[in-house]
């Protein structure tokens, strides 16, 4: 099993919630009063049997107007034609933007040969246009020409590949555990965004129910200090891929 951290950079995040570039060498946090300051990671996982995405992130261009997704892709070594999952945690704009690719005024699938594993309530609700968190235009993109595996609840969608239905980040958030070639991988989407949030425990505004979340977050941090799983964390800036320990009621990161 292979793994890569395929880094979209750093944003801030303000009230209209728009994703704007952020440069923590030159840019200065109080130009920016009230917003969020976020890194985006989606993952990529090699196996004998899938070349595997882990959520989408924004779906930004290069100056090429090429993807930065499908350009991190091929810097990995791979072609993104041969993506054969895209697991997706839920459905947020900083998570989905990548499912699709404006080509000529249309939005298309950006991995048209992969199967989509998406929570079919998240998906629904998504579609549905009530929280601007989601960008409807995406799924109506999805639901046209993707292909799309809808689960519910929690299950093994494949051997080696378990989700578990979490609820705390969004109300049908989804997390997965990727157990294969003797490597185990967690992949926590919001519910273990960051390193960080297992040493510095609180409840965050921004999920859908942060009481949850924090005690998902304690939960799955412990579970993979036992396990030894390699965490992929999503919104970390310097530690997107590590280990977690867990003694004397302390956690630590350690890079994998």
């Amino acid at each position: 099993m292979e793994i890569f951290a395929l880094s979209e950079g750093s944003y801030s995040v303000d009230a209209t919630k728009k994703f704007i570039p952020f440069n923590p060498e030159t840019d200065n946090r109080k130009d920016r009063p009230g917003s969020l300051f976020i890194h985006v990671n989606p993952f990529l996982i090699k196996t004998a049997d899938d070349l595997i995405l882990l959520d989408a992130g924004l779906g930004y261009k290069d100056t090429r107007d090429e993807l930065l997704l499908h350009q991190h892709i091929r810097n990995a070594g791979f072609d993104p034609d041969d993506v054969t999952l895209v697991l997706m945690s839920h459905l947020h704009y900083d998570h989905s933007g990548g499912l699709v690719v404006e080509r000529n005024g249309k939005l298309e699938p950006s991995f048209p040969q992969a199967i989509h594993v998406i929570q079919r309530e998240e998906f629904e609700f998504g579609l549905s246009g009530k929280s601007s968190s989601y960008h409807v235009e995406i799924f109506k993109a999805l639901q046209s020409s993707a292909k799309i595996d809808f689960v519910e609840g929690s299950g093994e969608y494949k051997p080696g590949i378990k989700y578990e239905l979490s609820g705390g980040h969004s109300k049908f958030h989804q997390v997965f555990w990727i157990d294969r070639e003797s490597k185990k991988v967690f992949f926590g989407g919001d519910e273990l965004p960051e390193p960080e949030q297992l040493i510095r425990k609180f409840v965050a505004k921004y999920d859908y129910d942060g009481q949850r979340a924090s005690e998902l977050r304690v939960q799955y941090g412990k579970k993979a200090a036992v396990d030894r799983d390699i965490c992929l964390f999503y919104h970390a800036r310097t530690t997107p891929i590590g280990t977690v320990t867990y003694k004397d009621e302390v956690f630590a990161i350690i890079p994998a």
